[in-house]
């Protein structure tokens, strides 16, 4: 009885992890501030067409490659992960409880300003389009019936960079180096094309924004600063 009464007791706060704090309708929508996705006779596709053959030689180098298939797991907790390697701090609900927690809810936030204009545009991606694989089989099938444009990979690593960069402010450029490259990793993976990244990152730009206008969230910042601050002294 005392373990189901426990449990009863934590319900809120499982529940809270996992939900945004803002809907996609609460959102700014990226139809009505980034203009459409280029057309195919374009020049700007044709930059595109040169950034995915671009993509398809950085998977001649292993590291890279490496790198790129790693960032095609889509998971806070591997974004984690990937950034506790740039803060030399393991973030992680055990070790930094807080900084997870904004980190968490921010990026649950932040992705919801990509479902509009996925909806929205519906864009064919690299990879459907040239009717070639990928460097992660795994997200190909499902990933057809889903819109390119904006990236949402990028979106959540662009968000994640800005957010950490507010917390650890003298580690900002070695942070977006890292956003940066994770946004490129769609590229190389045949799953976006360089328009859709360049859009996610604006979009995820505008979203992180409209979280600092959330109290529920600043509060969450400011612990995870305080945070910050105790394992870095």
């Amino acid at each position: 009885m005392k373990k189901i009464l426990i449990l009863i007791a934590f319900l809120p706060l499982i529940g809270l992890a996992q939900s945004p704090l803002l809907d996609s309708t609460q959102m700014p929508n990226a139809v009505f501030f980034l203009p459409p996705p280029p057309d195919t006779a374009s020049a700007a596709f044709q930059y595109d067409r040169a950034q995915y053959r671009w993509g398809m030689e950085q998977r001649n180098n292993p590291v890279r490659l490496a790198i790129a298939v790693n960032d095609a797991i889509w998971s806070i907790d591997n974004i984690c992960k990937i950034y506790s390697v740039v803060l030399g701090i393991e973030i992680s609900a055990q070790n930094t409880p807080a900084i997870y927690r904004m980190l968490t809810l921010g990026l649950l936030t932040t992705d919801q300003a990509g479902k509009l204009p996925k909806n929205h545009y519906m864009r064919t991606r690299p990879y459907v389009f040239f009717n070639e694989p990928t460097i992660y089989p795994n997200d190909e099938a499902w990933l057809r019936t889903n819109g390119s444009y904006p990236s949402g990979h990028t979106i959540l690593g662009w968000s994640a960079a800005l957010l950490l960069t507010e917390l650890a402010p003298d580690m900002a450029d070695t942070i977006l180096a890292r956003g940066y490259i994770y946004g490129q990793s769609r590229v190389i993976a045949g799953y976006h094309w360089q328009s859709d990244v360049d859009a996610a990152r604006l979009v995820a730009s505008a979203a992180v924004a409209r979280l600092h206008a959330d109290k529920r969230f600043l509060k969450l910042m400011k612990k995870a600063r305080r945070e910050y601050k105790r394992l870095t002294k």
